[in-house]
C-alpha cells in the first residue's frame, strides 16, 4: 500500500510539472500541458504494450519456435497464478529483457537476442521469473506511464525551449523580466522527471528480484544473471529510447556515461547481494 501510495505522488509529481513548463506559455500554456499529460497517460495505458514492442523490434514467437522459452514461462505464470504473456524476441545484441502492458491480461515479455545467446536457460528463468513478478505486482503500467508522462515533458520542455530562444513566450512578467530563471527552469524540468522515474523504478526493482527468488525459492540464478547481463551491457551499445529503459531488467544505457547521473535501476552490486543474502526469504 505505502509504494503504491508513493508511485501515485510521484506520478502526480510528474503531471504537475508538465504543466508548470505549460505555465510558461501563460494560462493557455498550462492548458496545453495538462492536456499532453492526460493524452499520454491515456496513450500509454492502451498502447504502451504495442509501443515498447515496436520500439525493441520485436517478433511474437510461438511455442513450436521456442518451447523452451514458452515451457518456462507457462512454469513461472502457474506458480504466480497469472495468465500467460504473449512472448517475444528483440533482435538486439545486448542481452537484456522487460515487461510490458497495462495489466496481466494484456501482457507481454520480450527477450533480445543477446540474452539468449549468453545465458543459460537456469539464468533465463531467473530473468523470466523477475518479468513476471513485474506482471503480478502491476509495475508494468506503471513504469509504461511513467515513460510516457516523461516524454511527454520532454516534447512540452523542448516546445517552451524553442518558444523562448524565438521571443514567443508568454509568461509571466516575472519570467519576461527574468529570462534566465525561466530558461534555467526550461532545462531543469526534463531532468526532474528523469530523477522522479528513476524513483519510481528503483522501488519497484527491488521487490520484482525478490517476488522472482520466493518463486524459485532462491536467489541464485538471477544473481547470476544480473552479473553477466550488467558487464554486457556496459561493453554492448543499445539504441533503447531513455524514456523506456526502466522497463528493462538491467540499464540497457549503461555504457554511455552521461546516463550514469540518472541510472533508472538500483546498483546492480545492491540486488545481487540483496538475492546472495536471502533477504528475500
Amino acid at each position: 500500500m505505502l509504494n503504491n501510495l508513493k508511485t501515485a505522488a510521484l506520478l502526480a509529481g510528474l503531471g504537475a510539472l508538465s504543466m508548470l513548463i505549460g505555465s510558461f506559455w501563460g494560462r493557455t500554456g498550462v492548458i496545453i500541458g495538462f492536456g499532453v499529460g492526460i493524452a499520454m497517460t491515456a496513450g500509454s495505458y492502451w498502447f504502451s504494450d504495442r509501443l515498447a514492442i515496436r520500439s525493441a523490434r520485436a517478433v511474437e514467437v510461438t511455442s513450436s519456435q521456442m518451447p523452451q522459452y514458452h515451457a518456462i514461462v507457462a512454469d513461472l505464470a502457474q506458480r504466480t497464478g497469472i495468465p500467460i504473456p504473449r512472448l517475444y524476441v528483440s533482435p538486439q545484441p545486448q542481452p537484456n529483457a522487460f515487461a510490458t502492458g497495462r495489466n496481466p491480461d494484456n501482457a507481454a515479455v520480450c527477450v533480445t537476442e543477446g540474452l539468449l545467446q549468453t545465458l543459460s536457460w537456469e539464468e533465463i528463468q531467473g530473468v523470466l521469473a523477475h518479468e513476471l513478478s513485474h506482471v503480478r505486482n502491476r509495475d508494468i503500467l506503471i513504469g509504461s506511464v511513467a515513460a510516457a508522462i516523461a516524454m511527454g515533458i520532454t516534447f512540452v520542455a523542448s516546445m517552451a525551449r524553442w518558444a523562448f530562444i524565438f521571443g514567443g513566450g508568454q509568461g509571466s512578467s516575472n519570467d519576461r523580466d527574468n529570462p534566465f530563471a525561466a530558461l534555467l527552469m526550461l532545462i531543469l524540468a526534463p531532468i526532474a522527471a528523469a530523477l522522479i522515474q528513476m524513483a519510481i523504478s528503483r522501488s519497484r526493482e527491488y521487490e520484482a528480484d525478490a517476488s522472482a527468488a520466493r518463486v524459485l525459492g532462491t536467489g541464485e540464478p538471477l544473481a547470476r544473471a544480473l552479473e553477466r547481463l550488467e558487464n554486457a551491457a556496459a561493453r554492448i551499445p543499445s539504441d533503447v529510447n531513455p524514456a523506456e529503459a526502466s522497463n528493462y531488467i538491467v540499464n540497457p544505457l549503461r555504457g554511455r556515461q552521461v546516463t550514469q547521473l540518472f541510472a533508472t535501476h538500483p546498483p546492480v552490486e545492491e540486488r545481487i547481494a540483496r538475492l546472495r543474502s536471502n533477504a528475500w526469504a
